[in-house]
């Protein structure tokens, strides 16, 4: 693998930075008429909070639980809603994809394709999003050693892409738990990635509600402190309304009405850890 780029392009933004950049949105596109609510009220905050910002949300939970969890709507259908609302705010946009076929699709529309943990190591998924010439984002999986991205990277750089990153999500801890472990930012860094942190599915407890997943969305926060001070380029929120009542992991998103205080802080510590040591 050779040295990535300094910084990642995304849209405005670079990943890596002086500014820290966040990935925010709700786990899943449950309607356009939710999409086009909650986008304008994330874009608000973040300006609100000084922030570069990415929309994100998924057209499709494809690896719920239960046969019952919702899932979500088609890539086509969904893809365009989320590009139609990400230029409505001005912001890049991002989405999860599960297939080639998926890449595809989501690269006419998506600014990030993001690679799921599951998936990471799918090497004609990674070729797949890699072609497009989109940004790719990969979740690193819950069963991975953080020098095994290496590994990852070299396949994306072997199919020509040259802007991607990693997404430290938590790594699995026994049964239904997972674990963060902060070291495993400077390792992966020191291996020639940019690292974004996913602070809301790493409080995450896979399974733990027996048909869905649980989590602890209030410890969220206290986990983005820690990998921005530990040195992270970015962090990875998601955000809801009314998480109580979300379809899709509502115990680990952050109640929209309470972000901005966690992303101005989160603004402050970054620009703290980057300044250079007397």
């Amino acid at each position: 693998m050779s040295a990535a780029p300094d910084t990642v392009a995304i849209g405005p933004h670079r990943l890596g930075g002086e500014r820290p950049l966040f990935i925010l949105g709700p786990c899943v596109i449950e309607s356009a008429d939710f999409l086009h609510a909650v986008g304008p009220r994330v874009k608000a905050i973040a300006d609100a909070a000084g922030v570069d910002f990415v929309f994100k949300a998924s057209y499709d939970k494809a690896n719920r639980s239960s046969v019952k969890s919702f899932r979500g709507m088609d890539c086509e259908e969904g893809c365009r809603l989320l590009a139609e609302v990400g230029a409505a705010i001005g912001a890049p946009v991002t989405t999860d994809i599960h297939t080639a076929e998926e890449a595809a699709i989501a690269g006419e529309f998506i600014d990030i394709l993001q690679i799921p943990a599951f998936l990471c190591r799918q090497t004609d998924l990674l070729e797949a999003a890699a072609r497009t010439d989109r940004v790719v984002n990969v979740k690193k999986g819950q069963f991975l050693a953080p020098w095994d991205v290496k590994n990852i990277a070299d396949k994306l750089e072997a199919f020509g892409c040259r802007n991607y990153f990693i997404t430290e999500r938590g790594t699995t801890f026994g049964y239904n738990n997972l674990v963060a472990d902060m070291r495993a930012i400077p390792w992966m860094q020191e291996a020639g990635v940019r690292v974004v942190f996913d602070a809301t599915h790493s409080v995450q407890r896979p399974g733990g509600e027996g048909t869905s997943s649980g989590g602890d969305g209030r410890l969220a926060p206290v986990l983005a402190r820690a990998a921005v001070a530990a040195g992270c380029d970015g962090v990875f929120l998601e955000t809801h309304p009314d998480p109580a009542n979300a379809p899709s992991d509502g115990p680990n998103q952050i109640p929209l009405d309470r972000l901005e205080p966690v992303l101005v802080q989160l603004r402050e510590l970054y620009a703290l850890i980057r300044r250079p040591a007397l």
